[in-house]
């Protein structure tokens, strides 16, 4: 079933955990099978929090320092390691470590499509439900801001522009979100928050 884009609404926990596990996306990814098996597995958390005018999206924007990524805003995420079992715990170690999230107070909800990125990795999104007062302890190596978005924000289409690109044969879509807050959102982070309010306010049973 089909639902009506409702944004600035705050849908109940069980409303988005429902929603969230029947997505899945209306076209299937552009990309070959040939792609995936040369990716290296990472993942990144997409921490929901409720805030009293709708659910807001935990992001950040990394140094200019650090290896990847420059200065771009981002989900707290990275590659796997050889002691993370699967994607949940991936993008838990790395919200620990990048922001000291602490994994027992974050409630894994479900995942969404892997995402390819130029830099070699097939990321896993895991949606997760966090405290409005988690206590944070951003590392100064990697976080330069912590901030949050509404989802109805990034639901409405008057914020968000498409762009195509090309890569490894095959054009796909960039998307590019006008400042908020003063901060750019567009490329991986873009699309996963795509699929995000997509699951959210298009979908459910």
């Amino acid at each position: 079933m089909r639902h009506t884009l409702t944004m600035g609404s705050r849908l109940s926990r069980e409303e988005i955990r429902v929603r969230l596990r029947a997505y899945r996306p209306a076209e299937s990814p552009p990309w070959p099978e040939t792609l995936w098996p040369r990716l290296k597995p990472a993942a990144v958390l997409v921490p929901l929090l409720p805030r009293p005018d709708d659910w807001h999206v935990l992001l950040t924007r990394r140094t200019t320092t650090v290896a990847a990524h420059k200065g771009q805003v981002a989900l707290p995420g990275g590659a796997q390691e050889p002691g993370d079992r699967d994607a949940v715990a991936t993008a838990l170690r790395e919200a620990f470590e990048e922001l000291g999230i602490p994994p027992s107070i974050v409630e894994p909800i479900a995942t969404l499509p892997p995402e390819p990125v130029i830099s070699g990795y097939r990321v896993t999104p895991v949606v997760a439900f966090i405290p409005p007062d988690v206590p944070l302890r951003p590392s100064r190596a990697e976080i330069a801001r912590v901030f949050t978005v509404p989802l109805g924000w990034l639901a409405d289409a008057r914020h968000v522009r498409e762009e195509r690109r090309e890569w490894e044969g095959v054009v796909y879509p960039v998307y590019i979100y006008e400042p908020y807050l003063g901060e750019v959102i567009w490329g991986l982070t873009a699309r996963i928050l795509r699929h995000l309010v997509r699951a959210v306010y298009q979908a459910g049973t």
